[in-house]
């Protein structure tokens, strides 16, 4: 277990079923590895904790299983792949965290934000006849204040995939980036920060109070989005990457399942580079797999974020920036609000986007992805770097 925690994994597997081979592929761990699996089709949808007895949970509605396994019993099903039946994959889980660099600040007086926060007005939110008014935007992170006076009366509908935790905030994050994605445009004290102030919260708490989780985590907070109907889940997460490491086959898979069901996840691109100094890092997982769409950071002069992880490999590239450079948004009581930075406070502001883009045109899944697209502000940047340009709210 040591040596699984030092490389950045959990000592877990994630087993990858093929579409529609749930209860084959539950089967076949069983048959070729003795693995025993409880499953979330048998238990109303509800994702817990590995059930004593049990070696890992299925999740149905991904048809993907996080399993506890030797080495012999993970290599038993990796060479189950090669059958060709409904084991399609098999990976280690890693370990995720919450993307938050230390905040740079933005220069005194370069946007007044006595109205409206710097990032609002980049994006056009205000200006823009969308509200997300019925849209539901899922937000995996470290949890929500919910007795925070900003959302008194919003619809918040929470769950905690950490085991040992409720939802409750203790990290800060999370309520951070639900503020950015979905707060208020008119709270008691400070300016309005919130995108798309009249979505349905959904805010599933996979990462620790301490800012850790894991794959296994993430992966039952899409299923818990995916089966209440979400059509942005937005994830400021993730781990580091080296230059040349492939994406996950199991995210990549899982979302573009869960495309197809109208739900779009979007994730941070990561905050490893450190441009200044010629450093440009790799995109991190799960944000590098092709079908989830990579949020990179920009500051409030239109330039790219010193730590925005960029387009390092050549089949993979930043899809689209947002403000992420001092973004103030709200904090777990009694601090109420903070200003911090990272692609983490860029995510969000892409998921309110998408929320105002799925009231305006009524669009899910990948029409929603090249609504984002076709609405973004081209800017003279490199498009490894920002993709399709500046997230831009409807008119």
């Amino acid at each position: 277990m040591t040596d699984a925690v030092s490389d950045g994994t959990t000592g877990r597997y994630l087993v990858l079923l093929e579409e529609d081979a749930a209860d084959e592929g539950v089967r076949a761990m069983a048959r070729v590895a003795g693995i025993r699996t409880a499953s979330t089709a048998d238990l109303a949808g509800d994702a817990v904790a590995l059930s004593a007895g049990l070696d890992g949970l299925l999740l149905h509605e991904l048809g993907v299983a996080v399993i506890t396994a030797g080495a012999d019993q993970a290599d038993a099903l990796t060479h189950a792949i090669q059958e060709r039946g409904a084991i399609a994959g098999v990976e280690r889980e890693r370990t995720v965290h919450a993307i938050t660099p230390a905040a740079p600040a933005v220069e005194p007086g370069a946007v007044d934000e006595t109205t409206f926060t710097w990032g609002l007005q980049a994006v056009g939110a205000p200006d823009s006849p969308a509200t997300g008014a019925g849209v539901r935007v899922a937000v995996l992170d470290t949890g929500f204040d919910v007795e925070h006076p900003d959302f008194a009366g919003r619809v918040v509908q929470t769950r905690s995939f950490i085991t040992g935790e409720d939802v409750a905030d203790g990290h800060g994050h999370g309520t951070h980036c639900i503020g950015t994605a979905c707060g208020p445009r008119e709270p008691e004290t400070g300016p309005g920060y919130g995108v798309a102030p009249e979505t349905e919260i959904y805010a599933g708490k996979v990462l620790s109070n301490a800012g850790s989780g894991s794959d296994g985590g993430i992966l039952a907070g899409i299923a818990w989005a995916i089966m209440h109907g979400c059509a942005v889940v937005s994830m400021s997460l993730g781990a580091a990457v080296r230059p040349g490491d492939p994406h996950s086959p199991t995210f990549e898979r899982v979302a573009r399942r869960a495309v197809a069901k109208g739900t779009l996840i979007i994730a941070a691109a990561g905050n490893e580079s450190r441009r200044a100094s010629g450093v440009i890092s790799p995109i991190g997982h799960p944000a590098n797999c092709p079908s989830i769409l990579a949020v990179g950071a920009l500051d409030v002069h239109s330039a790219v974020a010193d730590f925005s992880c960029g387009s390092v490999d050549p089949e993979r590239a930043v899809d689209i920036a947002a403000p992420g450079v001092d973004v103030h948004s709200s904090w777990p009581m009694p601090t109420r609000h903070r200003r911090i930075s990272g692609t983490s406070m860029a995510t969000p502001h892409v998921a309110g986007i998408a929320a105002l883009l799925s009231q305006h045109y009524g669009a899910r899944g990948w029409e929603l992805w090249a609504r984002l697209g076709q609405s973004a502000r081209r800017l003279p940047l490199p498009s490894t770097d920002i993709g399709a340009g500046l997230v831009f709210a409807p008119r």
